[in-house]
């Protein structure tokens, strides 16, 4: 998955197998690339606007895929220097590439080889600890990466349980690859599951993906929404020009009574 999504968006971290089953996710749904690049820039602008207009110092990517420039320490240090990121992604190519990108700057960033499911083994890696101990907030990241875990990991409450962890005050970013469409779910998530041998979630419902943001404060928006429009900073930037699946959902802040 990490090294299809870095095909693209026009990486070079990728195999020919990779561009292969990419063209063929090309026919089933031509829109394909568009929603990586748009998803791209929303999680570039979701760590910028948690950083500039949030003051959040410390975040969490959770399946970070190969590192792509601007990584995402380096659009958080734009207006926090300093500002701290756990890398966390389960492919052992996406491990090594980014403790070999990231090796620059040791002391803020750090790449663990971890499932994302496993979110007491995650949170008990001293890398992860020391952005959570003092209780100053911190943003979870999980953008384009929930549909890749299927229904019976049940990925709502891997997001509660992540959502639980953090300390008052934190934020969790959340996209996924979602559509109303039910032929068209069926046919990407069967072919998703072959391309990756079994290990993929599906495509979901608009309202599906709602369910993550329950019990968070939802943040420039007042729902989910298809993130080319969530909180846009340009006017030029490509929309979504069709609809026949998206990258749906938004930013939410942890409130506690």
């Amino acid at each position: 998955m990490a090294r299809m999504y870095d095909f693209l968006i026009n990486g070079t971290d990728n195999y020919a197998s990779d561009r292969e089953a990419c063209r063929t996710l090309l026919e089933i749904a031509p829109s394909t690339r568009e929603l990586a690049l748009i998803n791209r820039a929303f999680l570039v602008r979701s760590v910028r606007y948690l950083a500039q207009e949030c003051g959040i110092r410390r975040f969490i990517d959770h399946g970070s895929g190969l590192p792509t420039r601007p990584n995402v320490h380096q659009v958080a240090q734009e207006s926090q220097p300093g500002a701290q990121v756990v890398y966390i992604d389960n492919d052992p190519l996406v491990h090594a590439h980014g403790r070999l990108m990231l090796a620059e700057d040791l002391k803020t960033t750090a790449v663990i080889e971890g499932d994302m499911r496993d979110v007491d083994g995650n949170f008990g890696r001293p890398e992860v600890r020391r952005l959570i101990e003092d209780g100053e907030p911190v943003a979870a990241l999980f953008v384009s990466v929930l549909h890749c875990i299927p229904d019976a990991d049940d990925p709502w409450q891997l997001v509660k349980d992540v959502a639980d962890r953090l300390p008052d005050g934190s934020h969790l970013v959340v996209s996924q690859l979602a559509s109303d469409h039910a032929q068209l779910r069926h046919e990407v998530t069967e072919f998703m599951r072959e391309t990756t041998g079994g290990t993929w979630g599906r495509v979901r419902s608009t309202a599906e993906v709602r369910r993550y943001f329950d019990g968070l404060a939802l943040q420039k928006a007042e729902e989910p929404v298809e993130v080319s429009t969530w909180y846009p900073d340009t006017d030029i930037f490509p929309r979504q020009a069709t609809q026949e699946w998206i990258e749906y959902g938004g930013v939410g802040k942890v409130v506690r009574p």
